[in-house]
């Protein structure tokens, strides 16, 4: 990971830390892959590694683009709707470009968290009110998992089972 690890100092700096190695282990999951190694279904559900990243991306558009910058759908970097198929990747999307995809989203959401104290408070449909803290640490838990899933769909491309 290119994101050195940081294990004491502020509040922030330790989350937004982890939060950026997570978004490092989860990019890990795909990065090497052929295209179609990236698109296989290895489980009954639309997961696969580059949905993954895909779903991902969207996420940080939900919680920050929309919901904390108060944007609406046509000002974000890309399609954020939580109700729709945000693990669905285009033919025409490569690996890099979903990366890149997710790059810039993260990138942005940094911008728009940076704006908000840790204790700033959102309203927001279906999940009540919730803090800066609390996105940030819910994006921690969200990546974290998907980086968990992301190893083992690896793990079952790079050593097919005995």
């Amino acid at each position: 990971m290119s994101t050195n690890r940081i294990t004491d100092g502020a509040e922030r700096v330790l989350i937004e830390n982890m939060l950026d190695r997570n978004r490092e282990a989860l990019i890990a999951t795909v990065r090497g892959l052929s295209e179609v190694d990236a698109r296989r279904r290895l489980v009954a559900s639309l997961t696969t590694p580059i949905s993954v990243i895909k779903h991902a991306a969207a996420a940080e558009r939900i919680w920050f683009q929309r919901f904390w910058a108060g944007l609406d759908e046509s000002e974000c970097d890309g399609y954020s709707n939580r109700d729709e198929g945000t693990f669905a990747v285009s033919d025409d999307e490569s690996v890099a470009d979903v990366i890149a995809e997710f790059e810039r989203a993260s990138r942005r959401s940094r911008e728009i968290a940076a704006r908000f104290d840790l204790d700033a408070t959102l309203d927001i449909p279906r999940e009540g009110t919730v803090s800066m803290r609390w996105t940030l640490l819910a994006m921690i838990e969200e990546f974290a998992r998907h980086a968990g899933h992301g190893d083992i769909l690896r793990e079952q491309i790079d050593k097919p089972t005995l």
